[in-house]
């Protein structure tokens, strides 16, 4: 495939689409800091695509922890609600996550995808406190986009007022990059083909947590930042429409069909 080099002359000046690959999906997240070598180049494969033939001309991705960040987190006992102060935990979370993210960015990048790096830890807070919302200046990833990069962030430690430093989820992310930047729709992918009901079926459409509470929750490993039901009550704050879908749905989301569970 022909690299696509960023060119602030070939950029679009249109809303974004901000995508979410789950830790679970890339990563083995029962194995620590283990990368699902097929399931990162299906989905890189999946992004390529779309950019090279101009389903999406302006992507913005995020991933999620699993086994690198998710691993130490819960080994140091922090969370989204639970921060450290412990400067040694700090860098273990960061330094883990910034090997996922130099794993994901190197095989965006072997197929042509002019990715680079936002780490969070470097620029956002809950200035607030644990139970606040999240600063996330995003000055740097809207000029990424603008010279034609696509910008990829990941689930990262957050400086925290009182707390020291908490965890910050893919999924937050995503709804902050969403809402500052406009975005046109939101995927997030990960290991099941959306929302499921009691039967194991998808749930097409949400438009109340009420009314799919019951059938939410917890992820089946260890997961620092609340499973589906985060992601969830999450993606129903934005005004864009998001979806929730496997693997499978990666290629659908990006050409802009329908995927997994529309949540709206």
């Amino acid at each position: 495939m022909t690299e696509a080099t960023p060119s602030a002359e070939n950029a679009d000046d249109g809303p974004p689409v901000v995508l979410k690959l789950g830790g679970s999906l890339i990563t083995e997240k029962d194995r620590p800091e283990t990368v699902d070598d097929a399931a990162l180049d299906d989905a890189c494969d999946a992004v390529a695509d779309a950019l090279a033939s101009g389903a999406v001309d302006r992507l913005v991705v995020v991933h999620g922890g699993g086994s690198f960040g998710h691993h130490h987190a819960s080994e140091r006992g922090v969370s989204t609600t639970t921060g450290t102060r412990d400067a040694d935990a700090v860098a273990a979370i960061h330094g883990a996550m910034k090997r996922l993210n130099a794993r994901v960015l190197e095989r965006l990048r072997e197929r042509g995808v002019p990715a680079v790096p936002v780490h969070p830890l470097s620029l956002a807070a809950r200035t607030d406190g644990a139970d606040g919302g999240l600063d996330l200046p995003l000055g740097s990833t809207a000029t990424l986009l603008d010279e034609g990069f696509v910008p990829v962030l990941h689930g990262d430690g957050v400086a925290t007022a009182g707390d020291g430093v908490t965890v910050v989820s893919g999924d937050e992310l995503v709804v902050e990059l969403a809402t500052g930047l406009g975005a046109r729709r939101v995927g997030v992918c990960s290991t099941v083909p959306g929302v499921l009901d009691d039967d194991g079926s998808v749930v097409r459409e949400i438009r109340d947590f009420e009314a799919v509470a019951d059938v939410l929750g917890a992820s089946d490993a260890t997961d620092v930042s609340g499973g589906m039901a985060a992601k969830v009550r999450e993606l129903l704050a934005l005004d864009a429409p998001a979806s929730v879908f496997g693997a499978d749905g990666l290629t659908p989301f990006l050409r802009g069909e329908e995927a997994g569970t529309r949540i709206d």
